[in-house]
């Protein structure tokens, strides 16, 4: 072998998890390549292009202050900017970018062709290389490549089928070949694997759509958007509202048994908080309507992507129940919506920092470990890039906590509790929300992206001259630095919220005192009163041994915590004096 087969770290898939993976292995100093089916296609936005929203813009953020690309690419393509969710606090409020999904791939391509230490091959990752039970290498196009680090981001094209109606065929995304032969090299390592299911809607001709039937959506007039430095929103391209109707309902619940997932044809278990319209239709069928979002997909392109009526049904199905709605009525359909299916590893047999547990050195991020969404799995992809290079120097793994991160909270969640649907963010599974805003983001995470050599010295200089000035006027002392905007939404928040965020600090304490108190065998939740039936149902499922465990179930509170930890002790006492009379 020459040189150029030699890498530190080699990653595998050019979407949102691979190209943080690429960036963050590469900026930290790490001979990188970055294997993809197609160059052209890195960046690509397969479903709706937008970034954010709740729960996923807060992820956004902390890549932000990481040292991730996906922000600064947002402020380069962005087409509308809204902030959600503002007649509720700062703590749960969301931002999300609506993309020009060519430009963003434009940008993103640029960005990995000119990063130092990064090699991009186009082709297929064939099977791992594999050396007393540690990862070797990779084995791609025909030839080896070793590295002391592999992280495998192949997001929908593992074994992925594309459904429409009773059509299927093998693809990984639109047009797009699947990836076959990674599979059999995870399973040969006795890694456990199932199948999920995600689908797009139907892209709409621009120029065939009657807008003035709708109810345009602007954008919001923001000071910054996901990066550190503000940014005056200046693109403002509307977004229109319309709804599906008693009619359009009709037509999809006659022919339900024509989609995919209701035939049969899909094994894989859907998302349930992204559901296809005939999921809808079926679920909630007591509703006369739902909302569909006509949202830009490009100004370079004529099509528009209609959120909200993602769909398997056959061609014919899709043209009829699409044009019974509002301003859709002589629509040209450019693009048939579909359902894929696809293979994805289960994520508790990975560690917090997606290695996987019986591989060293084999890392897994985004659509792989079971979430979906861009923003899950850039972040999942900023951790194990930096995990990846670690590992190849020796250096120790890296790792966020639940109550400084929500990028910690789905790692956490996936590592620990696995997944038995897509697995999608949302600030509810926060146990200390009222810490993890997206106005403080910077506060909780830069000192780790400049520590992990990923944020420029200027902009750390700038970060603590602005620290500096927040703890100055909380502290009500005169602070030296102008202050930004969002720096100004922090001061407001951290007085709003005072007295919370002190309880908050309080409870994360007291849980970090018990994290390791075992939960007895022959303790029960059964009724106990305070803790609700669902949380109850949860524990006796998976059946925690200790506090810590208990508290990385999903939609455990801080107050059912305290009370599992009360009771333990209450009946370690009852035994205790039981024993000595």
């Amino acid at each position: 072998m020459n040189n150029q087969k030699f890498f530190d770290v080699i990653v595998i898939g050019g979407g949102h998890a691979g190209i943080e993976a690429a960036w963050a292995a590469a900026s930290m100093g790490s001979k990188t390549m970055l294997v993809t089916l197609d160059i052209n296609k890195i960046g690509h936005m397969s479903c709706n292009p937008a970034i954010g929203g709740i729960g996923k813009g807060h992820i956004v953020f902390e890549l932000a202050a990481l040292g991730g690309l996906m922000p600064q690419l947002c402020t380069q393509s962005y087409l509308q900017a809204r902030m959600l969710n503002t007649r509720k606090g700062p703590a749960v409020q969301g931002l999300r970018l609506q993309i020009d999904k060519e430009w963003y791939k434009k940008h993103a391509q640029e960005q990995l062709k000119n990063a130092p230490n990064l090699t991009i091959l186009e082709g297929e990752g064939e099977s791992l290389l594999i050396e007393n039970g540690h990862i070797c290498g990779l084995r791609a196009n025909s030839e080896e490549y070793t590295a002391k680090s592999v992280v495998i981001t192949t997001g929908t094209f593992l074994n992925g089928v594309i459904h429409i109606g009773d059509r299927h065929h093998p693809g990984g995304r639109r047009d797009e070949r699947a990836t076959s032969k990674l599979s059999g090299s995870l399973k040969n390592l006795g890694l456990r694997m199932d199948r999920l299911k995600t689908g797009t809607p139907a892209r709409l001709q621009k120029d065939t759509i009657n807008f003035a039937a709708m109810t345009p959506q602007g954008s919001d007039d923001l000071a910054y958007l996901y990066e550190f430095y503000p940014h005056r929103v200046t693109h403002k391209h509307d977004c229109f509202i319309t709804h599906t109707n008693e009619k359009t309902h009709k037509i999809i619940a006659q022919n339900i048994h024509r989609s995919a997932i209701h035939a049969g044809n899909i094994k894989g278990k859907p998302p349930r908080y992204c559901p296809s319209i005939e999921d809808k239709i079926k679920r909630f069928a007591d509703k006369k309507s739902h909302h569909v979002f006509i949202e830009p997909e490009s100004m370079l392109i004529d099509e528009m992507y209609p959120n909200g009526i993602s769909t398997s049904l056959p061609a014919d199905v899709q043209d009829a129940f699409i044009k019974t709605i509002k301003g859709l009525e002589d629509v040209v359909i450019a693009k048939y919506g579909y359902a894929i299916e696809y293979d994805f590893v289960y994520p508790d047999q990975l560690n917090h920092g997606l290695e996987v547990k019986s591989v060293p050195g084999l890392f897994l991020a985004g659509q792989i470990n079971g979430t979906t969404g861009y923003e899950e799995a850039a972040g999942q992809g900023i951790i194990a890039g930096i995990n990846a290079h670690n590992k190849a120097h020796g250096k120790e793994p890296f790792a966020l906590a639940r109550h400084e991160s929500y990028i910690g909270i789905m790692i956490d969640d996936l590592v620990t509790i696995g997944v038995d649907e897509p697995y999608r963010m949302f600030t509810s599974r926060a146990e200390h929300r009222i810490l993890l805003r997206q106005d403080n983001t910077f506060l909780r995470l830069m000192d780790h992206g400049y520590r992990n050599g990923m944020i420029a010295a200027e902009m750390y200089t700038d970060f603590c001259k602005e620290r500096a000035a927040i703890n100055a006027i909380i502290t009500g002392t005169v602070p030296d630095h102008e202050l930004s905007g969002r720096a100004k939404l922090t001061i407001y928040a951290e007085q709003l919220y005072a007295p919370y965020i002190e309880r908050e600090y309080k409870e994360i304490a007291k849980t970090q005192r018990y994290q390791e108190l075992a939960i007895p065998a022959n303790f029960s939740v059964d009724g106990l009163p305070g803790l609700s039936i669902e949380l109850q149902q949860k524990i006796n499922y998976h059946k925690p041994t200790t506090i810590a465990q208990a508290g990385r179930i999903p939609g455990m509170t801080p107050a059912a915590i305290s009370l599992l930890i009360f009771n333990i002790e209450s009946a370690k006492r009852s035994n205790v004096e039981g024993k000595k009379t």
